[in-house]
């Protein structure tokens, strides 16, 4: 391998494997506060230009999805996720939905429901 080649770390059953600090250029912090239950839908405005995760992030969010849900669709650190999340509503291309619907975050069946989904992701 010489100085100018780059190295591409793949495997077989997730594709092309790429660092969560690349995902998020450096940053360690969401720029809003977000925690798993928190409910963000696609505002229907598309940023200028979109990273890969970025996108597939407001495809997730056609409907209200919890960050769980998204960090489990997107096989990311839910970290990460929290800051592209972030990243997408500081761009206004997404929004969270208002704290009187959100989910309690005790309620046993929808705890339940949630493991469910991330189990089969």
């Amino acid at each position: 391998m010489t100085a100018g080649d780059e190295e591409v770390w793949v495997d077989d059953n997730a594709g092309p494997l790429v660092r969560p600090y690349t995902v998020t250029d450096g940053r360690t912090r969401p720029t809003v506060e977000l925690d798993l239950l928190s409910l963000v839908v696609a505002d229907g405005v598309l940023p200028p230009a979109l990273d890969p995760e970025h996108a597939e992030a407001l495809e997730l969010c056609r409907t209200p999805t919890s960050v769980a849900e998204v960090a489990a669709h997107l096989r990311l650190p839910v970290a990460v996720t929290k800051i592209l999340l972030a990243d997408l509503m500081d761009h206004r291309a997404m929004i969270r939905q208002a704290a009187h619907t959100a989910a309690d975050p005790t309620d046993r069946a929808l705890l339940e429901k949630l493991l469910d989904g991330l189990q089969r992701a």
